[in-house]
């Protein structure tokens, strides 16, 4: 077991490296006396293998190693990264270091096979937060009447692949930055020529009157559309793709520029700027999740639109990863 400062890591029976302790950075230092004692060699054993990592260039030196000055020490130590970490469990031959690589090995194999890993234990442990941040999200949606259940589960579901996030809603912590910067041209006559697509489809099922997409007043839609891709001195307002997309479905939704259909003349304008920007799955944006999420902007509070934009920040920067 080794120890700095609120870090703990260590290996359950199964061979598995484990973290405890309060740590915010996507890594984790240890010294090459922790590295010996978590694989169970001796230090000169450590100090060979991260020798020949480095001479052999499969991890950069820079990035993966650091100085710091402990008290009551004249000498600065060094410490190594968890890329250095794993690095070196590989290498070694202890009987623990076997039961890493076993457990590696399957995890890889999970991952490589199934495109996905689950910590077990984290999920059971965080539990009860989850199911917190959930309700949270069930409260903001609308009344029960308007939603069917499984429309709400399938909202919750796409929410789930990312529930370690959802914390952030309880601390006011939503995204409110996107994750993909590109120089999008898009016109507020293109968007109208795909309402007006949309509308011909429905008014041919007969899901739809003359009055779909029809503006309350001229020019309403083309202002919002101008105030999502607007900019100032060569910068975007809304810098990301996915700040425009979440930006564009909660401002004509809840600003109705339209005498009828607002709620689906949004939700097919985000679809299709999002398709438009190739930055559409379709897998986790669904149908029925759409409608949800639709209908959650819908209803939603104007003092919570920081909350509600954040939330489709955090779904739609989850598909980008």
């Amino acid at each position: 077991m080794a120890k700095k400062s609120e870090i703990i890591i260590f290996q359950n029976k199964e061979g598995a490296i484990e973290f405890r302790g309060d740590f915010q950075r996507d890594t984790l230092w240890a010294n090459q006396f922790q590295i010996s004692d978590l694989f169970g060699v001796d230090r000169t054993v450590v100090t060979k293998h991260i020798r020949n990592i480095f001479k052999n260039n499969e991890i950069d030196i820079k990035s993966n190693v650091q100085k710091m000055h402990i008290a009551n020490s004249d000498r600065p130590i060094t410490l190594y990264s968890l890329d250095v970490i794993l690095a070196v469990g590989y290498r070694t031959n202890s009987k623990i270091a076997i039961s890493f690589r076993k457990w590696a090995t399957k995890v890889l194999r999970q991952h490589i096979l199934e495109g996905y890993t689950i910590n077990k234990k984290r999920v059971l442990k965080n539990y009860h937060a989850f199911l917190h941040s959930v309700e949270n999200i069930k409260n903001l949606l609308p009344p029960k009447e308007l939603v069917k259940a499984e429309d709400v589960l399938e909202l919750i579901t796409m929410f789930s692949s990312t529930w370690f996030s959802l914390d952030a809603y309880d601390k006011n912590l939503l995204p409110s930055k996107g994750a993909t910067k590109k120089q999008v041209n898009i016109t507020a006559g293109q968007l109208v020529n795909a309402l007006s697509e949309l509308k011909s489809v429905l008014l041919n099922k007969s899901e739809a009157s003359d009055l779909f997409a029809l503006e309350r007043n001229s020019g309403d839609f083309a202002g919002i559309v101008g105030n999502v891709f607007q900019s100032f001195a060569n910068s975007d307002l809304y810098p990301t793709i996915e700040e425009k997309a979440a930006h564009l479905l909660y401002f004509v939704v809840k600003n109705h520029p339209f005498v009828d259909g607002n709620k689906r003349s949004g939700a097919y304008a985000f679809i299709w700027f999002l398709k438009h920007t190739k930055r559409l799955d379709l897998i986790k944006m669904s149908p029925q999740a759409l409608t949800v999420l639709t209908l959650l902007v819908a209803e939603s509070n104007p003092l919570d639109k920081d909350q509600i934009v954040g939330l489709i920040l955090q779904l739609l920067n989850a598909e980008k990863t």
